[in-house]
């Protein structure tokens, strides 16, 4: 008769992204698991959404749903709003900046990225971000109070600079953000304003390389750069910045352009937890390369997972930086925690890390929408562009969103925007202590 073991395994897991609570859910209802799952919102944000949020599209409960609400049928399983602020993978534990200390026997670390300026961090003073909820009412606050504010000044060059938007970035963020805002300004808003012409709203979409959208294939990026010529925003290649002032970009060719918002889509870093884990990062952004398992090199049950990771699967395949991937690595970390607890009652017990699976990724591929009616997608030798292309891209997210009050309520929201091109969620609230409009 095989042995039982009653012992009850402490799982730590950081972060509630895609990985984070794919884990989390996988372990749900296994009483030899005690999970704590810490995160420092208490939303789990549906990410590929967030520009919808950023644009007047969606409002932010479409697209965020409690993470506790949605564990709240897993017993086993306590979530906790704290942010971890010190990690010691050889001692096992970690303290919350709420002064929190939490022990565990495994760790997954999915604390996900943050903005990158590659260094010049002085510029995030001057730019918009787009990285949490937060993140996107912002943009959304800042650029429908510009518009405001154009309607209200005399001055042309104030005027100008209030209906500049320039995105920094152009990949499947900075397209989407470009397309959607191109949507609002000359389809949503074209009768909603009296003394300026939305339809003259510059857009100026900044990318360094030579080509936009440079994981998908040529033909789809100069697809994606004509569409997006054709709604209205201005594709920028080939323009590195150089410095970022208030107002201002400047360019390393000399070049300046004026915005009054500036939205900063180029580039992302690890959670800086990655430097306390005790081995080599990967790259500049602080990434980690994790064994094929997921666990790190001399730390068997310290696991990462999501954007922090830079890494080949089993089959030498590159792990893209995307939710299905994150998603994926929850899952096979948790599947292999529960096998390790199975194998710990047979004979396998002493070998059970030479068991391990290695991570597998199943690719799904890329996609983005380009405004009304137009995206591309590209998965393996599949490419689609234009209109099957769009409602294959609104039926995987909707696919993919969690519950399903949030599923009906894009739905719906999306249908009604789509017959009268007028989203709804276009309210402005200001900040305490801010002026009106502002």
């Amino acid at each position: 008769m095989a042995a039982t073991d009653s012992r009850v395994s402490r799982v730590l897991i950081i972060g509630g992204g895609f990985a984070g609570l794919e884990c989390a859910r996988t372990l749900a209802g296994d009483s030899r698991f005690s999970v704590t799952l810490v995160d420092r919102t208490n939303h789990h944000l549906f990410q590929p959404l967030l520009y919808q949020v950023a644009t007047a599209s969606l409002a932010a409960p479409d697209i965020a749903r409690s993470i506790r609400q949605i564990l709240e049928d897993a017993p086993n399983v306590t979530v906790l709003m704290d942010e971890i602020s010190t990690l010691d993978p050889v001692a096992k534990t970690a303290v919350g900046v709420s002064g929190t200390h939490y022990d565990f026997d495994y760790l997954l670390l999915a604390a996900g990225a943050r903005t990158s300026y590659f260094g010049k961090t002085e510029w995030a003073q001057h730019t918009l971000g787009l990285k949490s909820l937060a993140d996107a009412q912002m943009v959304r606050r800042t650029v429908l109070s510009n518009l405001e504010r154009a309607e209200l000044t005399e001055s042309q060059a104030e005027r100008r600079r209030l209906m500049t938007i320039a995105i920094v970035g152009g990949g499947p963020t900075g397209v989407e953000l470009s397309g959607a805002f191109a949507d609002l300004v000359h389809r949503s808003l074209r009768t909603n304003f009296r003394r300026i012409d939305t339809s003259k709203l510059k857009l100026v979409l900044i990318e360094g390389s030579q080509r936009i959208l440079e994981a998908f294939d040529e033909d789809q990026s100069e697809y994606t750069r004509q569409r997006l010529k054709d709604i209205g925003v201005e594709v920028w290649t080939g323009m590195r910045v150089d410095d970022v002032q208030e107002h201002k970009l400047h360019f390393t060719d000399g070049t300046v352009l004026e915005a009054e918002a500036i939205i900063w889509a180029a580039g992302v870093e690890a959670n800086p937890l990655t430097a306390q884990l005790g081995v080599p990062l990967a790259d500049r952004a602080g990434r980690v390369t994790p064994n094929g398992d997921l666990s790190l090199s001399g730390l068997p049950d310290i696991f990462v997972a999501g954007d922090i990771v830079r890494m080949k699967d089993a089959d030498e395949k590159p792990v893209p930086g995307l939710a299905p991937a994150a998603t994926q690595m929850g899952r096979h970390i948790a599947k292999l925690l529960k096998e390790e607890r199975r194998l710990e009652t047979t004979r396998f017990a002493a070998t059970k890390h030479d068991l391990r699976p290695q991570f597998r990724y199943l690719d799904k591929g890329f996609m983005a929408i380009i405004g009304k009616n137009h995206a591309v997608v590209k998965a393996g030798k599949m490419k689609m562009r234009g209109f099957v292309a769009w409602c294959a891209w609104l039926f995987i997210h909707i696919a993919f969103l969690i519950g399903f009050r949030n599923r009906l309520s894009v739905l719906l929201g999306w249908a009604f925007a789509y017959i009268r091109d007028n989203p709804e969620a276009r309210i402005i609230v200001n900040q305490p202590g801010s002026k009106p409009g502002w």
